[in-house]
């Protein structure tokens, strides 16, 4: 309900959008640290930390969006409102790994 509803990044849904919902679930493993140039893409979700800004994202959305390795740790860095090259300069990367189940799977 809060996805749908209270995100203040995106317009709330809208009834008509109902019928076109899709549903996915992403049970995520523990997070571990991990050296950026370890992190592989389609594989790792991301987790960047530095001071109080913290970002997460899932390991679908490089796939999705079609990026590389570094545009995987710059977008998790902006995610968290940081300088896009702050992974390089002291921000904590940590990684994890998603089982993802979806009502298209059904």
């Amino acid at each position: 309900m809060a996805a749908a509803f209270d995100d203040p990044r995106f317009a709330p849904l809208e009834r008509r959008e109902y019928p076109k919902l899709e549903y996915e679930i992403s049970v995520l493993s523990p997070v571990v640290l991990l050296d950026a140039e370890d992190v592989e893409v389609g594989k790792h979700g991301l987790v960047i930390t530095y001071g109080s800004r913290r970002g997460l994202l899932l390991p679908q959305v490089p796939v999705e969006h079609g990026w590389d390795r570094e545009k995987f740790l710059e977008q998790t860095c902006i995610k968290a409102g940081l300088p896009a090259d702050a992974w390089e300069h002291g921000a904590k990367v940590e990684a994890f790994t998603a089982d993802i189940f979806s009502d298209k799977d059904v």
